[in-house]
């Protein structure tokens, strides 16, 4: 059997916790987006939310001493990752958020393990798919069904291109798993990185929204839809991808893209704490199923079992 690599690996206890934060900072920015899409087009929320991104990553970068890199071949890598971890993922989210439900949205968005399994074993060396992996990630998508609820999906009855467009963004997302880690390689500091990324991204589609949007014929948008592209930039962007960028050196592609499977249970916990929701028989099935799928994947138990 051949050696694993370190982004083939069990992850460490600080890896899930990270991985942990990064899901509750991700799981609001459905919430965030479901506020802003009643006032504002998506591509003025998306600008908004990389633009506003990439202002606070720099003064962050300021702070620490850090400098842009000049070179070439690694401003084309940022704009090749603003693209697929960006500007693709973040424009058919939004879209697809003024038809369908955050629930459906949040299924739909955790395909993303699947889609990246199955990329990683055709375009890497240190990824490949492995059945308790396989079988992790239908479990895991099994448990996000229930958990949110099967009733939900009648709500995308009719939406047809509003589903693809969600799980076009999952599969974006996947193939920016695996091209992100190209960083690795250059080392560079993970502010840097998302900061680079979050400024290609803006410099692409500020000159296209200002052409389709015309943001300046707009209504002002009330104090709650700011609040919400606040919350968008500096937590589901800025920090996010701070913490993503270290988890993708760190764990790998299909180690981090576990993060959209507990979304939904981050979703559910804050809702409880926050909003008096309850927590009903279904959550705690479809998060025991999403702990089984996670466990598998991860492999720590089928590791014990196979060298008992």
């Amino acid at each position: 059997m051949p050696p694993k690599t370190e982004t083939n690996k069990v992850m460490t206890p600080l890896e899930w916790g990270f991985l942990l934060i990064l899901s509750l900072l991700w799981g609001g920015s459905f919430f965030f987006t479901g506020i802003a899409v009643r006032e504002l087009p998506t591509l003025t929320i998306v600008v908004c939310r990389v633009g506003l991104a990439a202002l606070i990553l720099y003064l962050i970068m300021r702070i620490k001493g850090l400098q842009f890199p000049r070179s070439r071949a690694v401003w084309g890598t940022f704009v090749a990752m603003g693209v697929l971890n960006n500007a693709i993922p973040f424009s058919l989210i939004v879209w697809g958020q003024s038809y369908i439900t955050s629930g459906a949205a949040s299924i739909l968005n955790a395909t993303t393990p699947l889609f990246t399994i199955i990329i990683a074993h055709f375009l890497t060396s240190d990824e490949k798919m492995t059945k308790s992996r396989l079988f992790g990630v239908f479990a895991g998508l099994m448990g996000v069904s229930i958990m949110i609820g099967v009733d939900v999906l009648h709500t995308m009855s009719g939406n047809a291109l509003a589903q693809l467009a969600i799980l076009g963004a999952a599969l974006s997302y996947a193939f920016a798993g695996i091209y992100g880690r190209v960083f690795t390689k250059m080392a560079l500091h993970p502010v840097t990185t998302a900061t680079g990324q979050v400024t290609a991204s803006t410099l692409m589609l500020a000159p296209i929204a200002l052409y389709i949007d015309k943001p300046w014929t707009l209504s002002t948008p009330t104090p709650q839809t700011i609040a919400a592209l606040f919350g968008l930039a500096a937590l589901s962007t800025a920090l996010a991808y701070i913490l993503y960028f270290k988890i993708l050196a760190s764990a790998g592609a299909t180690n981090l893209l576990l993060v959209t499977f507990l979304i939904p249970i981050s979703a559910i916990i804050l809702g409880i704490g926050l909003l008096d929701e309850s927590l009903l028989l279904q959550h705690l099935a479809g998060m025991a199923m999403i702990g089984v799928g996670l466990a598998a994947i991860d492999g720590r138990i089928w590791n014990f079992r196979s060298t008992k």
